[in-house]
């Protein structure tokens, strides 16, 4: 039986075997924690808390500002030293508390609901939106919001993102492993909420292990059904995976929710079943440590502003021949500039490449017209066409190419002989032009 697909995409080398047989294990909370009250696409949160304040594992320290807005807990139990402003990933400044960890771990009251499944679905994303969550493959988008469609648009099917389609990184993957159970019971909150009938988890078939927990833990299950995928990225892009899984088109411009379906992520499915079971919210997440720069390549679960150093240290340190470091996978994620920056909800993993790994992309030539990008984008784009109006700051004419079409995946610049940053140029015109 042939897997599922979609249509362009490549093959890039996943490195998985670097990270994927290590068992999570929990990080030990730093002295000092840098929570930052932007974590997720929308309004940053207003602080509740003041300097000197005395604070306990889960407890509110900012409040949302607008509906596509997340509140922010503490991770730890101590004192507040001070509402600072720290840069995040993108280099932009954003408000942060700064926790003084007293290594007491006392917890804030949390509600426990055994019977979370005879909740009504608007008290069930009541827990999930009081919890902070947001999804947590990257994109962070506050998943209350995502969990609000319009009557106009019906959902009929949900699908837990189990693709992980990223090289290098295997959170999700663990989670699978490890907690299979859990993931099937968010989801199955997820469909309670949005009152359907069919749920779906699609797996890439480069992890057999995850895919035989995940049928046994759905076996049983009415509705339930998971999905085997061609080992392929983007696969876990939502629209490469509702083409795969369901074959439905999601219209230019248009959103999942445009042909009936919610994508979540595997990490998000386990704290929406944790938010609703026990009351906790969202302050801790399993990141991956990877990359042939760190010594001791781990899946850390570690607590929501950790420093990065502290997680690189925990596994070893760097080896000796440390190139770059990436908040995320190399395909979609962030070079960082400071070891300092902490832990986010939507930090998925720290790669550290080493000088072999590493590709000088500095260094680029013309475009030749090969047309490699436009047979590999997922979105069926003209990423050669957009990257030259932007380079020679025609950014007004991308959108007659549908440039906010582009997930940002990389695909492009990954296949260029030229070496051109494609993506990076895309991203540079997106910035300049108003949809």
């Amino acid at each position: 039986m042939a897997l599922l697909t979609f249509k362009g995409g490549v093959h890039p080398p996943h490195h998985k075997e670097l990270s994927a047989g290590a068992e999570i294990r929990e990080l030990p909370a730093p002295k000092l924690l840098y929570i930052p009250l932007s974590q997720h696409i929308g309004a940053p949160c207003n602080a509740v808390v003041e300097a000197g304040q005395e604070v306990k594992r889960g407890e509110l320290i900012g409040e949302p500002t607008g509906f596509v807005s997340s509140p922010v807990h503490s991770s730890v139990s101590g004192t507040v030293k001070e509402i600072t402003t720290i840069t995040n990933p993108m280099g932009r400044t954003v408000p942060a508390v700064v926790i003084e960890n007293d290594g007491r771990d006392e917890w804030a009251p949390l509600k426990d609901t055994p019977e979370y499944m005879n909740l009504s679905p608007e008290e069930l994303k009541e827990k999930i939106k009081d919890a902070g969550i947001v999804g947590m493959g990257g994109a962070t988008f506050p998943t209350h919001v995502k969990l609000s469609p319009p009557k106009e648009k019906p959902v009929d099917v949900v699908i837990i993102n189990g693709a992980e389609c990223e090289p290098y990184l295997t959170a999700d993957h663990r989670l699978m492993v490890e907690r299979p159970e859990d993931v099937i019971e968010g989801l199955k909150i997820l469909m309670r909420v949005l009152g359907v009938s069919k749920g779906h988890v699609g797996i890439e078939s480069n992890k057999p292990d995850a895919i035989e927990k995940m049928k046994a833990a759905a076996s049983g299950e009415p509705g339930i059904e998971v999905n085997v995928l061609e080992v392929k990225y983007p696969q876990g892009a939502e629209k490469m995976l509702i083409k795969a899984i369901l074959d439905r088109d999601v219209p230019a411009g248009g959103l999942p929710m445009d042909v009936g379906v919610v994508v979540q992520n595997v990490g998000t499915a386990v704290a929406i079943y944790e938010a609703c079971r026990y009351g906790k919210p969202l302050i801790e997440r399993v990141v991956t440590v990877t990359g042939e720069g760190v010594k001791n390549p781990s899946n850390l679960l570690a607590r929501i502003g950790t420093p990065i150093r502290e997680l690189i240290e925990d596994c070893g340190g760097l080896t000796d021949s440390p190139k770059k470091v990436i908040l995320g996978g190399p395909m979609m994620g962030f070079a960082t500039f400071d070891l300092d920056l902490p832990v986010t909800k939507g930090t998925s993993g720290v790669l550290v490449l080493s000088e072999r790994e590493y590709v000088d992309s500095e260094k680029f030539g013309p475009c030749i017209r090969c047309g490699r990008c436009i047979d590999a984008c997922p979105m069926g784009l003209m990423p050669s066409m957009l990257s030259i109006f932007a380079e020679k700051g025609h950014y007004e004419d991308t959108k007659e190419y549908n440039i906010f079409d582009c997930f940002e995946c990389g695909t492009c610049t990954y296949v260029c002989p030229a070496k051109r940053p494609i993506v990076q140029l895309i991203r540079l015109a997106k910035s300049m032009v108003k949809r």
